[in-house]
């Protein structure tokens, strides 16, 4: 195993534990004791943990350890929080926080879109549109093909925005979108309306009808809302 592994494998091992509550908020922890649980180097120790801090998921304060942070203070939008709480009891709070959030942005995203984007924007966006309704209609939801396209779409929506913060948010749909594919929460068949939605969301934006755009938007974020609402954790 190389270290580049061997860090990743400690790094998921505690990012699990602590997003999952095994290790609670107050838990200390220290170097030596992360060497001898994972059997790993100080070396990476010392970097799982330094990257638990940049999460702020953990503080360290000479004396007192590796102390565990409260969830609130957690980077909310790190992909890598968002796959430690899809793997763990938090799952179901974890797609609806995202769902809702994607409630509120996205048809704003849409809105801006459809002011700003490009013509290569809309050309592109119009071209993943009839691939996602091309592989749904063909019981292919939850193929990789559908995946890849369906998170370039959304990638694409938040970029045409023109908004940076908006843009940003990119990650972490991308990561929720993956996750619930790799978790096989994603059906084959779309969920009923969702293919049409991001035909619309694509035909507005091109129209240059940020009203439309933005409706159709919020249309198809709260047709995902519900059914992420309705997934079992």
């Amino acid at each position: 195993m190389t270290s580049t592994d061997m860090h990743a494998g400690v790094l998921d091992d505690l990012g699990r534990r602590i997003a999952d509550g095994r290790l609670p908020e107050g838990s200390v922890l220290t170097l030596s004791g992360i060497e001898k649980d994972c059997e790993a180097s100080r070396t990476v120790a010392r970097e799982a943990v330094r990257v638990l801090e940049t999460l702020g998921m953990v503080a360290s304060r000479r004396r007192v350890g590796i102390t565990v942070q409260p969830r609130s203070s957690w980077d909310a939008f790190s992909p890598r929080l968002i796959d430690w709480n899809l793997a763990g009891p938090f799952r179901q709070r974890q797609l609806e926080a995202l769902a809702e959030l994607r409630v509120a942005a996205e048809p704003m995203a849409a809105h801006l879109a459809a002011r700003r984007a490009d013509s290569r924007q809309c050309a592109e966006l119009r071209r993943l549109a009839d691939r996602l309704v091309d592989l749904g209609g063909r019981g292919l939801g939850d193929s990789d093909d559908y995946l890849e396209a369906d998170v370039a779409f959304h990638d694409l929506l938040l970029a045409a925005s023109g908004n940076p913060q908006l843009t940003a948010l990119a990650r972490p749909v991308r990561a929720v979108l993956e996750g619930r594919n790799r978790l096989g929460l994603t059906p084959p068949l779309p969920v009923e309306g969702t293919l049409e939605e991001h035909m619309r969301v694509a035909l507005a934006v091109a129209d240059g009808d940020a009203e439309a755009a933005e409706r159709c938007s919020r249309s198809h974020m709260r047709t995902v809302w519900g059914e992420v609402s309705r997934t079992d954790g």
